[in-house]
């Protein structure tokens, strides 16, 4: 696996939301794990989105590797840090179970948009994301946003 941010803190939390520290959570599936379920791939996408500003060139690498070949865009639109994320719910999950082959992930993210300047724009974005597994490897091929 690779080494990932040795300045992170050990303890920290994991972005994604799930209790755990970044080192028992999400840090492995970055480093090179396959995700066991879909929702575990949305939640370290998510992670990785969170993480982007400390190293967009990996964890842009890993939102680029962990989209569908089909749907994925091109890397450098996944390496420029956006907006700051601050909180990831997930609202429902169907299939994406370690065994099955399809599944399904509606989420509510919320962030902060650091060009709103002294405001701090806030906003959220919801999706119902689609996964594929091959190989025993998830993919998200993509999702509607409402």
């Amino acid at each position: 696996m690779t080494e990932i941010d040795p300045e992170r803190d050990p303890a920290q939390r994991c972005p994604c939301g799930s209790g755990d520290t970044y080192a028992a959570c999400c840090r492995r599936f970055h480093a090179g794990a396959p995700a066991p379920t879909a929702e575990a791939l949305m939640r370290s996408r998510y992670s990785a989105n969170a993480l982007m500003s400390e190293d967009p060139g990996f964890f842009g690498g890993y939102l680029h590797r962990s989209w569908a070949p089909e749907t994925r865009p091109a890397l450098a639109v996944l390496s420029r840090p956006g907006a700051r994320w601050t909180r990831l719910a997930i609202l429902g999950v169907s299939g994406g179970g370690p065994f099955e082959t399809h599944g399904t992930v509606e989420f509510v993210a919320s962030y902060e948009d650091p060009s709103a300047g002294q405001t701090r724009g806030r906003g959220r974005h919801h999706e119902l994301s689609r996964f594929r597994r091959e190989s025993g490897q998830w993919f998200y091929i993509d999702g509607d946003v409402t």
